[in-house]
């Protein structure tokens, strides 16, 4: 499963370090994006190994979009789940549509009235709110 999201990165957290038990050494780092909903979200994710570097390119407080996936597993009956990012790029300023003012037409005639149409069942001498209800 593959997503993605774009947000603003408001936290970049420390490189961890470690060896396997297998002997292989690994590098993580994990950052934090917040959403621009109108309930916004802030998401915890991380990158490894040298997709660290993609982070490297991002300054705290750029929109950035994000390409993740989602992994859980299990640890002593309790689950656990990851947000691993595998793509992580400044978004666009395409992302952000700015449309054009409007013109507004000047030579349109004027609305007319309702007691310029002939036949018309409302005329200027009938009471507009009388309802039948």
């Amino acid at each position: 499963m593959s997503l993605e999201i774009t947000g603003k990165l408001i936290e970049k957290l420390p490189v961890q370090e470690g060896t396997s038990k297998a002997g292989n050494s690994w590098r993580k780092q994990e950052f934090v994006i917040e959403t621009a909903d109108q309930y916004p979200r802030k998401i915890c994710a991380n990158l490894w190994a040298d997709k660290i570097d993609m982070l490297d390119q991002m300054t705290v407080g750029d929109t950035v979009k994000m390409s993740f996936d989602l992994e859980s597993r299990n640890f002593n009956g309790r689950w656990y789940t990851d947000v691993r990012a595998w793509k992580l790029e400044k978004a666009g300023d395409a992302n952000v549509a700015t449309a054009a003012p409007t013109p507004v037409a000047t030579d349109l005639p004027e609305t007319p009235t309702i007691s310029e149409f002939p036949g018309d069942p409302l005329t200027a001498t009938d009471d507009v709110n009388d309802l039948p209800f």
